[in-house]
């Protein structure tokens, strides 16, 4: 059993680490590089674009949801008040 885990060990010890790199020249690194810095900086304003498109327009907001009798039940009064940390204030 010793010699097993010495053996195991050994084996563990020199084997060959596979290298992830994908080998290419510098050249194609830079070519790549400089392909998506252009694509980058085409992006950017369709972005900004959109961006500024959906801001200018008015939205309806949402509706006051409805006041089931099972929310906001509590037993214990908070320290802070009547509504929990992060909710809006309700009238009580």
């Amino acid at each position: 059993m010793l010699g097993a885990l010495r053996s195991v060990a050994r084996k563990g010890k020199w084997q060959q680490v596979r290298r992830m790199s994908s080998g290419i020249s510098k050249e194609e690194e830079i070519k790549e590089m400089n392909k998506w810095r252009i694509i980058t900086y085409m992006a950017i304003p369709v972005c900004v674009a959109k961006a500024a498109y959906d801001l200018s327009h008015a939205h309806a907001h949402d509706a006051e949801a409805p006041g089931y009798p099972y929310l906001h039940i509590r037993s214990k009064d908070f320290p802070w008040g009547p509504d929990g940390l992060f909710e809006k204030k309700h009238e009580h």
